[in-house]
């Protein structure tokens, strides 16, 4: 008799909204489950990684971040910025400006912590299905409408868009607590090795690191599921 049973698995994403390439991994991973539908069934949970803790309130000038953190030309700059446009078009992600091409903000490099104990608490307190609503509108936020995602209203703003209470919000980025379990899963990265995002643990064992291609997640998945099947049998 055929197992047509789905088989379900947990994965972890490590990753900061301020990365691009953790949009597009999500995008290419997004495609990779919609081909195992029916065969693979994922729970996914967002964890804390900060590419820039120690950035000031006042954030700073996207490419002139990129310029001194990577020691790139403007040049260069450009030619990553196509090269990252095009895998993000593939993979069904934007990560353009979407509001008045007139009178554009400047794309901006800002502290996260704060994004990130919102979604902590999220996951806690909504579960995995309403923490991936919120990184995605924080990615939305960031990415096409350049707001000020290190501003407490934003965030609140941003938090009571996808359903989240905004007083509970509110006292979410005010728990010390909270803030210390951020810094203990950043930890944690570390001790996993993890030194770049997105990186996904997969059933809390198997670590696919950076943005793949769809049919690499499909790949992978597979391969946890058998080795997992494998392990219970043994």
């Amino acid at each position: 008799m055929t197992d047509n049973a789905t088989d379900r698995v947990t994965i972890d994403i490590y990753s900061d909204v301020m990365c691009p390439w953790c949009a597009i991994g999500y995008g290419q991973l997004t495609k990779a489950l919609s081909e195992l539908d029916g065969e693979i069934d994922a729970e996914i949970r967002w964890r804390p990684f900060e590419l820039n803790p120690d950035m000031p309130t006042e954030g700073e000038q996207q490419e002139a971040h990129l310029q001194r953190k990577y020691r790139r030309s403007a040049e260069e700059g450009a030619q990553v910025r196509g090269q990252m446009k095009s895998i993000a078009d593939g993979a069904g992600v934007s990560l353009s400006y979407e509001g008045d091409e007139n009178d554009p903000p400047p794309a901006m490099m800002w502290n996260t912590r704060g994004a990130h104990k919102l979604l902590g608490w999220a996951l806690e307190q909504a579960g995995p299905k309403v923490q991936t609503e919120l990184k995605l509108a924080l990615f939305k936020a960031h990415f096409n409408e350049r707001r000020n995602v290190s501003d407490r209203d934003v965030l609140l703003d941003i938090a009571a868009s996808v359903g989240l209470h905004r007083e509970a919000a509110k006292s979410a980025l005010g728990d010390s607590d909270l803030e210390a379990r951020v810094v203990a899963e950043e930890r944690q990265a570390w001790d996993l090795n993890i030194t770049g995002v997105p990186a996904m643990i997969v059933n809390s064992k198997f670590m696919i690191p950076g943005a793949q291609a769809p049919e690499t997640y499909v790949n992978a998945l597979r391969r946890v599921v058998m080795k997992s099947k494998e392990a219970a049998s043994a």
